[in-house]
């Protein structure tokens, strides 16, 4: 008798673990990665707040690597979410961020092909602009947001 309920007890155990394993690896439905580490999208950010943070603080190699970072989280992120105009402005500003002008300004200029009026990427182009000697370019940003009443005109 005993033998018999641990050897239904075990099969049972076995049949929940590859049902629930054969979820977990098949189906879009169970990312493991977004579920162990978060969104990558928001893990990004928050780690370029902290890179902005220590930019503040004029620790500047620490922060190039935390937006080296969350540039490759981004980078990934965008490879399965593409055409999302705010991934594309914060791998513009990440690039921009490591030094990266040009593709700052790929980036940037892909994200408008989506959202002409994206507030932060015309700030930020802007800010390329300026950074790159180009102040008739940054000009048009700013008339861009002119009218937007926000924080980034």
């Amino acid at each position: 008798m005993f033998k018999k309920i641990s050897v239904i007890i075990i099969i049972s155990f076995l049949i929940n673990n590859l049902s629930y394993s054969a979820g977990a690896s098949g189906g879009a439905e169970f990312d493991q990665s977004k579920t162990k580490l978060g969104d990558p999208k928001e893990r990004a950010i928050k780690i370029i707040k902290k890179a902005k943070k220590l930019e503040k603080k004029g620790k500047l190699k620490k922060a190039k690597k935390k937006y080296k970072k969350a540039f490759e989280i981004l980078s990934e992120y965008d490879k399965e979410q593409p055409s999302n105009a705010n991934v594309l402005n914060y791998l513009g500003f990440t690039s921009r961020k490591i030094g990266n002008f040009e593709d700052a300004e790929v980036y940037y200029m892909m994200g408008l092909a989506i959202d002409p009026n994206h507030n932060g990427i015309n700030e930020y182009l802007g800010e390329l602009y300026i950074q790159t000697n180009r102040k008739e370019k940054a000009l048009e940003r700013l008339q861009v947001l002119a009218s937007c009443n926000c924080e980034e005109y």
